[in-house]
């Protein structure tokens, strides 16, 4: 069993920068690929970033690409967004999820799932 807590969200102005944290419990974190989804009113959740067990690869949405970064911090037992260049598009509320070792990036295969963060981006 794993639990996620997110922290970091609030409110940036466009072009400001937040980092968003996930802190887990439980055993085996370094076994985990962690991922980071957003959803914003009256959209679907949709993957913005993910970075594998061991760190060893990364993925970002196109509408991300060269503006967050995901981290991991396996002695901590938590994951990062770093997100610069925010735009009002951000807006939406973040999730940090966990899946298994061996496992895709697909949706489904995330096991595990925080309550969110809110992010806020005024123009």
């Amino acid at each position: 069993q794993v639990q996620l807590v997110e922290s970091g969200g609030g409110l940036v102005q466009a072009g400001g920068s937040l980092r968003l944290s996930c802190a887990a419990s439980g055993r085996a974190f370094s076994m985990y690929g962690m991922g980071w989804f957003r959803q914003a009113p009256g959209k679907e959740r949709e993957l913005v970033a993910d970075i594998s067990w061991i760190g060893g690869n990364t993925y970002y949405a196109d509408s991300v690409k060269g503006r967050f970064t995901i981290s991991r911090d396996d002695a901590k037992n938590t994951v990062y967004l770093q997100m610069n260049g925010l735009k009002p598009q951000d807006t939406a509320v973040y999730y940090c999820a966990a899946r298994r070792v061996g496992t895709t990036i697909r949706r489904d295969e995330y096991t595990y799932w925080g309550q969110g963060t809110q992010v806020t981006v005024s123009s």
